[in-house]
């Protein structure tokens, strides 16, 4: 087989929607030549404000790389989350992560503007834009649905939290709860799990990925999301009432094979 050459490059950014941008870039590239060879490199670059030319760097975009924007409610959990998927899946993928601490509605209008200001900002489209949010206690939570498909934005939503993606890694479940409910079910989970009876679930952990990756299996939560859509069927579009319900399934798969999204 001749030289493979499969390159990933993740970068997280946290911004502060009312104020000035701080970002933290990480770069990983991985570089695979001989199938018996593998060398990684790792740099991280701390910067209050990115320079013109470390720009142009981070969306240069490699033959094969697909560009996905993701724009998260949390500025935490969700940004941690997809970072150390695409860090640890074989994809090719050139994203833009951010973590705007807004919800529904005036996240997908955050995210419209992100998307206009880095493509006009590094001469670039990105070939997939997501928005990443939770029904929680917001009205507009229809809407905001309604106005991403609108815009062309996908999006990954969860009635009632995160959370319910992470449970659905070991249990399906379709009795609708809170968050709080959540985070103790997936705490004893945990604990039963790693039999580690201290264990204790933080938000924005940044371990959370590789957790459910030793403990839980992706796949059945994939299939777990996909039967609960199926049983929320003859409410229609009104997806506040679709509780318990997720689309994060639908992202994870786009991340797991992007090359179909890549535009032309």
């Amino acid at each position: 087989m001749g030289e493979i050459i499969s390159e990933m490059l993740n970068a997280i950014t946290f911004v502060d929607a009312m104020g000035p941008c701080h970002s933290l870039e990480n770069k990983r590239e991985i570089v695979m030549g001989d199938l018996s060879k593998r060398e990684l490199k790792i740099t991280n670059r701390h910067s209050g404000r990115a320079t013109c030319k470390e720009r142009e760097e981070k969306f240069k975009l490699k033959e094969g790389q697909v560009r996905f924007l993701i724009v998260c409610e949390g500025k935490k959990t969700e940004p941690n989350y997809f970072k150390a998927f695409i860090e640890n899946n074989t994809s090719v993928v050139h994203s833009e992560i951010q973590g705007v601490g807004m919800g529904t509605v005036a996240l997908v209008k955050k995210t419209l503007e992100i998307k206009r200001d880095l493509e006009k900002k590094n001469a670039m489209k990105f070939d997939r834009v997501w928005v990443v949010f939770d029904k929680d206690d917001f009205e507009d939570f229809n809407e905001a649905i309604k106005e991403a498909s609108r815009c062309g934005i996908q999006s990954a939503w969860t009635n009632e939290s995160f959370e319910l993606w992470y449970y659905l890694h070991f249990e399906y479940l379709d009795t609708a709860i809170g968050r709080k409910q959540y985070i103790e079910k997936l705490e004893n989970m945990f604990k039963d799990k790693m039999r580690d009876g201290s264990f204790k679930y933080e938000k924005g952990a940044s371990d959370i990925y590789d957790l459910l990756q030793r403990y839980g299996k992706e796949e059945f939560a994939i299939k777990s999301a996909e039967k609960l859509r199926k049983s929320h069927k003859g409410k229609g579009t009104n997806y506040a009432k679709h509780d318990p319900c997720t689309m994060v399934d639908k992202l994870v798969e786009e991340l797991r094979s992007p090359s179909q999204y890549k535009e032309e």
